[in-house]
């Protein structure tokens, strides 16, 4: 006898909590801005992103275990940024040098953009397997949503490059926190008539007429 696959109810019991869910997600930024606030009024900006990106890696570590231990599998996604994290922190704080870390927003952005990409060009929608329970589109919705949300991908990274670059530490964080988070915002709210155009509507029940006809 084999073991029956886990039903939707016990997949449901090893979700995230949405307290939970933010505190994994929004969690190692949290401590990240916090340390950096406090290090750079005493050591600076340079030392102040080192600090916090030390802290900043140790979150990130705590919240895959965190994520792992209640579902018992890490999102592609969060496995990413995770990887990259950890090897761009333990550079910066390595070898002391607060560059490494202002390219992860870049290295994360553009990766993801290009995947969606070339996925889509292959003729898959690999934006449907991370929002197919959230969304029911018809199969040109898709392929629309996965293109924009691989352009934006590589806007941030771009963004992401100008910003750092050409500006102080202070300004980056900034942008990494709070800027990308609210044109993210922006982009989402932007998406809201695609997904009502292609929306599928749900099913009639027994003894309705077919969808988009009066009885």
């Amino acid at each position: 006898m084999t073991d029956a696959p886990p039903t939707d109810a016990a997949q449901s019991d090893r979700a995230l909590s949405p307290r939970l869910k933010f505190a994994v997600e929004m969690g190692p930024r949290l401590v990240f801005f916090a340390t950096f606030l406090f290090a750079n009024r005493n050591l600076g900006d340079e030392q102040g992103g080192i600090w916090a990106t030390g802290l900043f890696v140790a979150a990130t570590l705590v919240a895959v275990m965190v994520s792992y231990s209640v579902e018992r599998r890490v999102h592609p996604m969060t496995l990413v940024t995770g990887a990259v994290v950890l090897v761009m922190g333990t550079l910066t704080v390595a070898l002391g040098d607060e560059r490494f870390i202002k390219y992860k927003p870049t290295l994360v952005s553009g990766l993801m953009g290009s995947t969606l990409l070339v996925g889509h060009l292959a003729g898959k929608s690999l934006v449907k397997p991370l929002l197919g329970s959230a969304l029911e589109l018809d199969d040109e919705g898709w392929r629309k949503l996965t293109v924009r949300w691989g352009f934006f991908f590589l806007l941030i990274a771009g963004l992401n490059e100008v910003v750092w670059r050409s500006t102080s530490t202070s300004t980056w964080v900034n942008f990494k926190i709070f800027g990308i988070l609210a044109l993210t915002f922006v982009f989402l709210l932007l998406q809201g008539p695609l997904i009502q155009r292609h929306q599928l509507q749900a099913d009639p029940p027994d003894g309705d007429g077919p969808r988009g006809t009066t009885p």
